[in-house]
C-alpha cells in the first residue's frame, strides 16, 4: 500500500526480537512536528554490543521505489554498532529520557530479554535541516538487527512524510 503506514516483521520465525505492535500518527508524518507512537517487543535474548544495524531506505518516484545512498548518516546506512551511537547521545550513567524512563525501556547496551511495551506517547519531531531528497513523499525501510552475524530481528516500515 502506498501512502499509509504499515510494518511487518520480516525476519525468519527463530528471530529472537520480535515487533509485536506498532502504531504511527499522524499519516503523513509531519516534519517538524509531533509525533504519535506506540510499540510492543518481544525478545527472547539479550542484546549486547557490537549491534549491527543495516538500513535500506527507498523512496517513491512515481511507480518506482529508488533505494537512497548513505550520506551524512542518513539513508541506507550500515551503523557497525548502534550501542556506541547511543552512549553518544545518552551518556552512560545519564537517565534515559521520557517517556522510556517511566515505562522502563532501557536506551543502553545491553538490553535484556523480556517484553517492552510503550503506550501511546508524543515525541517531537524537530525542524530539522533535512536534505531535499529526503523530504515530502513515501518511503520504505528495512532495519535488520545482527550481533555476530546472528540476525536479531528484521523490521519493515513503510510510512510518508511531509515536511514544512
Amino acid at each position: 500500500q502506498v501512502g499509509g503506514f504499515a510494518w511487518e516483521n520480516c525476519g525468519d520465525r527463530r528471530d529472537p526480537v520480535v515487533l509485536q505492535s506498532l502504531s504511527v500518527a499522524p499519516d503523513p508524518i509531519s516534519i517538524p512536528g509531533s509525533l504519535r507512537v506506540s510499540t510492543a517487543v518481544s525478545s527472547s535474548k539479550a542484546m549486547a554490543s557490537p549491534l549491527k544495524v543495516v538500513l535500506v531506505v527507498e523512496k517513491a518516484l512515481g511507480d518506482l521505489w529508488i533505494q537512497l545512498p548513505c550520506i551524512d548518516q542518513l539513508g541506507s546506512c550500515t551503523y557497525n554498532d548502534v550501542c556506541t551511537i547511543l552512549d553518544n547521545l545518552i551518556p552512560p550513567g545519564t537517565t534515559c529520557p521520557e517517556p522510556l524512563l517511566t515505562y522502563g525501556i532501557p536506551c543502553h547496551c545491553p538490553f535484556k530479554a523480556g517484553s517492552y511495551s510503550l503506550p501511546a506517547s508524543d515525541f517531537i519531531l524537530p525542524d530539522v535541516e533535512l536534505p531535499a531528497w529526503m523530504t515530502n513523499g513515501n518511503y520504505r525501510v528495512r532495519a535488520a538487527v545482527s550481533n555476530g552475524g546472528e540476525e536479531l530481528a528484521c523490521v519493515k516500515l513503510a510510512f510518508s512524510l511531509q515536511s514544512q
